[in-house]
C-alpha cells in the first residue's frame, strides 16, 4: 500500500469537480499591491530575515487555500461520520516535517541562521485544559488558527469575528498566565529526541505512531463507510497550481516543507497565536492600559516583542503573509467572495469559539500549529497531548454546534 493509498478512503464516490470560475482581477490586484507594499515595510522594519519569513507566510497562505488544508474539519469529519482522509493527511504532514526537522534540530544540517530550537513545552494543567478548550472553540468558531487567517484572506467575513474573539481570548490568557504557571501544576518539558532514543530513535517511534493512527482511521472508514470529501472547483493541467484545488497530500507536503524552512530561517518552527496576544495587548496599550506588568510580558523575550514594532515580530509578519497570500490565491482561483450577511447565532458562535481558542492557545503554549504541528515535528510529548485533548474537545464542540445554527456532517452528505 502506497502513501497516497493511505490518504485516500474507501468511500462513496464524490460528485464530479466543477470548472473553475473566472479570475477576479480587482481582489487579485489588491492582493498583489498589499503583498509588495507590506514586503517593503517589513524589510525596512525587520530586515532581510524577517522579509524571508513574510515570503514564507505568503506561500503558506497559498498552500492553505489551494489545498483547503483543515484541522477543524478534519477532526469533525472523523468524529461525526468516520471520514479520516484529512486526518491521514495530517499524519503525512507530520511525518514529512519530522524527517525534515530531525537533521536541523540535531545540528546535522545547518543553514547559517540562528541556532535552531524546537517547540518543546511543559506538561501542565494548562496544556490539558487549554487544548480541550481549543478543540471546543474550533467547532464553534468554524476554524482553527491557520484556518482563521486563510479564511479571512479568501473573503469569509464571519471569520473576522472569530479572529476578534481569538485576539480577545489571547489577551485574557496573557493576563491570567501567572495562574497557570505559578498556581496550577506544571511538569517538565519532555522531548523524545533528548531521551535515550536520540533523534533517530524518536523519528522511528513517531513515524510508527503516525502509521498506527492512519491505519486506525482506515479501519474506522471500512466500518462506517463515510461519504467522500467533495471536490471544490478546479482547473486542470499546470493551471491547477494557481487556479484549482490541490490534493490533500500536496498540501500536507507543502506545509511540512514550509514549516521546516521557517525553522531554518528563524531558528523556531511555525507558530500563529502569539501574534494575537501581541496585537491585543498593543491595542490595550494604545487605550492607556499598562500590560507590561503582566507576568507573560515580564518574560524578557516577550517584553522585547511588546516594545518592538509589530512588523519586527516574525509571527505577526507570517500571519499577515498568510492572509494576503490567501487573498491573492482565492482571487486567482476566482473564488474570492465577501459574505455580507452573518446570522446572529453564527456571529455569537464565531466570537465564543475565538475566545475559547485564544485563551486555550495561550495556556496550552500554542494552537493547532504551534503546539500540535510544530510541537510534534519538534519531537515534543506536549504536541501529542495537545492533539489528543483537542480531539476530545471536538466531541464537545460538535455537540454544541446545533445551538448556534451549525449543522454537522451526516453519513449521506458529501463532506466539504
Amino acid at each position: 500500500m502506497s502513501v497516497l493509498d493511505v490518504i485516500r478512503t474507501p468511500a462513496r464516490p464524490a460528485p464530479p469537480a466543477e470548472k473553475a470560475p473566472p479570475v477576479k482581477p480587482v481582489p487579485l490586484v489588491i492582493g498583489a499591491v498589499l503583498a509588495v507594499a507590506l514586503g517593503v515595510a517589513v524589510q525596512a522594519t525587520g530586515g532581510t530575515r524577517t522579509l524571508w519569513l513574510y515570503v514564507l507566510g505568503l506561500a503558506l497562505g497559498v498552500a492553505l487555500f489551494h489545498s483547503r488544508f483543515g484541522f477543524t474539519s478534519a477532526w469533525r469529519q472523523l468524529v461525526t461520520v468516520g471520514q479520516g482522509r484529512a486526518l491521514r493527511a495530517h499524519m503525512l504532514m507530520l511525518a514529512v516535517a519530522c524527517v525534515l526537522f530531525a537533521p536541523i534540530l540535531s545540528g546535522l544540517v545547518s543553514f547559517g541562521g540562528p541556532s535552531p530550537a524546537g517547540n518543546v513545552e511543559p506538561i501542565s494543567a494548562g496544556l490539558f485544559i487549554g487544548a480541550f478548550a481549543f478543540g471546543v472553540g474550533m467547532q464553534l468558531g468554524g476554524s482553527c488558527a491557520s484556518g482563521t487567517l486563510f479564511a479571512i484572506g479568501s473573503g469569509q467575513s464571519a471569520i473576522v469575528l472569530t479572529l476578534a474573539g481569538f485576539i480577545g481570548g489571547s489577551v485574557l490568557g496573557t493576563a491570567t498566565f501567572a495562574f497557570w504557571t505559578d498556581v496550577m501544576p506544571v511538569g517538565p518539558e519532555v522531548s523524545l529526541a533528548e531521551s535515550r532514543l536520540g533523534y533517530g530513535g524518536a523519528l522511528v517511534v513517531q513515524l510508527a505512531i503516525m502509521a498506527v493512527i492512519a491505519l486506525a482511521t482506515l479501519s474506522i472508514a471500512r466500518r462506517r463507510r463515510p461519504p467522500e470529501i467533495a471536490n471544490p472547483p478546479r482547473a486542470r493541467g499546470l493551471a491547477r497550481a494557481v487556479r484549482g484545488a490541490w490534493p490533500l497530500w500536496a498540501g500536507a507536503v507543502a506545509l511540512a516543507v514550509l514549516n521546516a524552512a521557517t525553522l531554518a530561517v528563524s531558528g523556531k518552527p511555525w507558530g500563529i497565536t502569539s501574534a494575537f496576544a501581541l496585537w491585543g495587548s498593543k491595542i490595550l496599550q494604545g487605550l492607556g492600559v499598562d500590560v507590561s506588568g503582566w507576568s507573560y510580558w515580564a518574560v524578557p523575550k516577550n517584553a522585547a516583542m511588546l516594545h518592538a514594532p509589530v512588523l519586527a515580530d516574525k509571527t505577526s509578519v507570517m500571519d499577515f503573509g498568510i492572509m494576503i497570500g490567501a487573498l491573492a490565491a482565492s482571487a486567482a482561483a476566482g473564488t474570492f467572495v465577501l459574505h455580507r450577511r452573518i446570522p446572529w447565532r453564527l456571529a455569537l458562535g464565531a466570537i465564543a469559539g475565538g475566545l475559547l481558542m485564544g485563551y486555550g492557545a495561550r495556556i496550552a503554549y500554542g494552537c493547532n500549529i504551534g503546539s500540535y504541528f510544530s510541537g510534534i515535528a519538534s519531537f515534543s510529548l506536549h504536541g501529542w497531548i495537545w492533539g489528543a485533548m483537542a480531539l476530545l474537545g471536538t466531541f464537545a464542540g460538535v455537540a454544541l454546534r446545533p445551538l448556534i445554527g451549525q449543522s454537522n456532517p451526516k453519513p449521506t452528505d458529501s463532506v466539504c
